[in-house]
């Protein structure tokens, strides 16, 4: 208690009360004595005063205009963005008018059974039937960064706990070579000429970003599918991944899925045989 007595009653201390006693004694201490001293004072509280006014009329003046442009900013990126999503939504229409032109030209054989596995294999017709389905996730607590002791890590990729599009491409490549007939991704349906590769952390399946859980689609003969793809080396890769940095993978089997045709199918090499061709090599 005689300590809080103490503080309460000396707020200030005992130096800093000599200090100002001793200037005042010197009459070093409190408002200028002289004239001039005066002047400079009232002089530098003018203009400081002066300073402040002017900068408070100019920001009072500017708010309007900033507030303008400011607006005018938003108006312009909503319009854009406006524009940007009639223009997303022409080229699904068009994709959507190309993949039906694709298809009616598979068909226009007469429906043939060469038909109809070209358009399966090229990805142009939508497919439906059993097969497996591979949800593969990132580790819980993925993060960025990483100390290069990841085997994964060999162009810049970092042990993050994030399914990388090589990762991706293993699981999908093992898939073909265990027996799938058609693939998509998270919707996106998978062909000779798909590409999935990597953005910063986003993979891009031709060039669609995809957001995690990826989910894998295959069809083909579910039981026999899993079991081959499991014992393989890209399963087993993924069963490592799964062990060693936390990465979810799940696999079942379905007895009903459906894949979605491609958007876009590009023919850039094959073309029709002609009748002298057949003929000639006969």
């Amino acid at each position: 208690m005689s300590l809080i007595t103490n503080v309460m009653d000396h707020s200030l201390d005992d130096g800093y009360a000599e200090a100002a006693a001793r200037r005042e004694s010197q009459g070093e201490g409190g408002l200028p004595k002289t004239l001039r001293a005066k002047l400079g004072l009232a002089a530098g509280l003018v203009l400081a005063a002066l300073v402040v006014t002017v900068g408070a009329a100019q920001a009072r003046v500017a708010a309007p205009v900033v507030a303008k442009e400011r607006q005018e900013l938003i108006d312009r990126i909503d319009s854009e963005t406006a524009d940007a999503d009639e223009l997303e939504s022409t080229v699904d229409q068009l994709r959507d008018d190309v993949g039906a032109r694709q298809q009616a030209a598979l068909k226009s054989s007469g429906g043939s059974a060469d038909a109809d596995l070209a358009g399966l294999l090229s990805g142009a017709t939508a497919v439906q039937g059993p097969g497996v389905k591979l949800v593969v996730n990132d580790a819980k607590e993925a993060s960025s960064g990483g100390d290069g002791t990841n085997p994964r890590e060999t162009s810049d990729f970092s042990d993050t706990g994030r399914v990388r599009d090589r990762d991706m491409q293993r699981v999908v490549n093992g898939l073909w070579a265990s027996g799938a007939e058609a693939i998509s991704i998270n919707g996106q349906r998978l062909t000779a000429l798909s590409a999935i590769r990597a953005a910063g952390d986003a993979i891009l399946v031709d060039n669609r970003p995809l957001v995690p859980p990826y989910a894998v689609l295959a069809v083909g003969d579910g039981d026999r599918l899993s079991t081959t793809f499991q014992n393989s080396a890209d399963g087993l890769y993924l069963h490592a991944l799964e062990e060693q940095y936390g990465i979810r993978a799940t696999i079942s089997t379905e007895a009903d899925l459906r894949l979605p045709a491609a958007p876009s199918v590009i023919v850039r090499i094959a073309q029709p045989k002609s009748e002298k061709t057949e003929k000639g090599t006969s």
